[in-house]
């Protein structure tokens, strides 16, 4: 037994007395038992008392409004979409952007500003011959983008026409590097204002294909310089780009495109903090973005701190081929899912949507074990553990919804919202090695449940 549901009215000396509100529950288990499943009965709050741990679901404290859950759509992941057949593509990108029986219901995407190392190979929108420029943009292209990810971005406008999209890209054209190659080198100041036209042109390009673009970050991991495309940009060429380039092209040309900066771990939060310390690029900036493969999600809280009117997205993580279920559903619903939010993200995004069972296509130097939220072998598709992490919020949280207080008992990290339609919706992972009875109380009444070691439940009232 998973969940806590009859038995605990048979241990209620007053379950029938003041019934509140019936509480649904979408589980995952570890073992796969159950794969964000609807549990058919269902809980009915009341006013026993018993001796377990309560979560208190308290809607009088409010926090940040989020924007919403959902993955990086690669050039790769758009690529083996694409050649999926017509009928059974329609399929998958309902269940995956609709929000309807079983569908999971993504609500923000992220993709690349020219390639990825998940794209089959490297390219800018602004690709010249050795010793040419083009710091007018004359010669920018969208067309690279117009094989696959844009009619499929197409596709799933038509599913979910709110959906919110952040660009970012990993590097700029190679002729505005200082190593004049796609991976590592600097942006050179003297194209600073060139790249802030690449970035204007793709947004307006993006607009007159019917796609809005609703931030962007400045570039992928700015720290990192050994992917391939990459860039590295330090803290002070970040701000000097925004305030001298950036930010006065996005106002000359009417942009209400949020910019957001850093887009790396937390291992660093300085790196946002000195920007934004800079009230001349400070007044440009929406926010700031992280990844963590380095440091801890509570350093996303110090950067909320230091300046509290702006905003925090969690853009990116991978889980690592062939995937561990169990201890991939365990840490990413800890640090992202419920982590990230508890810490001030308006977004959680897992890394990449799609791959094929070799983790393909990638570029040269590119990730080799990147495995996607599906698989797609053709017209096969088979669903791994970020796809039912990210489903346990995407599905309800949906975007508008604001996380509300509640407090955290030993061992049940959990994270609250209240949803624009009125409904309460609290994800809870059981983080102990044993199997957990617990309340849920909420508005003077209480609920009993239960959940095996590292399983997640998302309960809806």
């Amino acid at each position: 037994m998973v969940t806590c549901l009859s038995s605990c009215k048979k241990e209620s000396t007053s379950q029938t007395e003041s019934k509140g509100p019936e509480v649904a529950l979408w589980l995952t288990t570890p073992n796969q038992s159950a794969l964000f499943a609807r549990q058919d009965s269902s809980i009915t709050f009341g006013n026993e008392a018993n001796q377990y741990p309560t979560i208190s679901v308290d809607d009088s404290e409010a926090y940040q409004r989020m924007d919403g859950f959902g993955f990086s759509l690669t050039g790769g992941s758009a690529l083996l979409l694409h050649q999926m057949e017509p009928q059974k593509r329609a399929a998958l990108l309902e269940e995956l952007f609709g929000t309807e029986g079983k569908n999971i219901g993504i609500s923000y995407l992220r993709v690349s500003i020219g390639a990825s190392d998940l794209d089959p190979e490297v390219f800018s929108y602004n690709d010249l011959p050795a010793g040419e420029t083009d710091v007018n943009m004359e010669k920018f292209d969208l067309s690279p983008d117009k094989k696959y990810l844009i009619p499929v971005l197409k596709e799933i406008l038509a599913i979910n026409p709110n959906i919110k999209i952040m660009a970012s890209p990993w590097s700029p054209p190679t002729w505005m590097k200082t190593n004049n190659n796609s991976k590592g080198g600097s942006l050179k100041p003297e194209y600073f204002d060139a790249y802030a036209a690449y970035f204007v042109k793709y947004i307006q390009g993006m607009a007159a294909e019917g796609i809005t673009i609703d931030a962007i970050t400045i570039q992928n991991e700015p720290l990192h310089p050994g992917n391939n495309p990459s860039l590295l940009m330090l803290p002070q060429d970040q701000a000097a780009f925004i305030k001298q380039s950036l930010g006065p092209a996005f106002k000359a040309n009417d942009l209400d495109t949020k910019i957001v900066i850093y887009d790396h771990n937390a291992d660093r939060p300085d790196y946002p903090i000195s920007i934004l310390d800079d009230p001349e690029a400070k007044q440009y900036i929406d926010g700031a973005a992280f990844h963590l493969y380095g440091g801890t999600i509570d350093a996303l809280t110090k950067v909320h701190e230091a300046h509290p009117d702006k905003n925090l997205y969690f853009t990116e993580q991978w889980i690592g081929a062939p995937g561990n279920f169990s201890g991939d559903l365990r840490w990413h619903t800890k640090n992202l899912i419920i982590g990230a939010p508890r810490n001030w993200a308006k977004t959680v995004l897992e890394w990449n949507l799609a791959a094929d069972p070799e983790q393909n296509p990638h570029t040269p130097g590119g990730c080799t074990e990147c495995l996607g939220a599906v698989t797609i072998d053709g017209n096969t598709v088979n669903r791994n553990p970020a796809y039912y992490i990210v489903a346990h919020a995407s599905r309800f949280a949906r975007p508008g919804s604001v996380r509300v207080k509640s407090n955290v008992p030993d061992a049940l990290p959990n994270v609250a919202y209240k949803t624009p339609e009125g409904q309460t919706v609290l994800i809870v992972l059981n983080d102990s090695e044993y199997r957990q009875r617990f309340n849920i109380s909420h508005e003077g009444k209480l609920v009993a449940t239960m959940l095996d070691a590292g399983a997640v439940g998302t309960y809806v009232w």
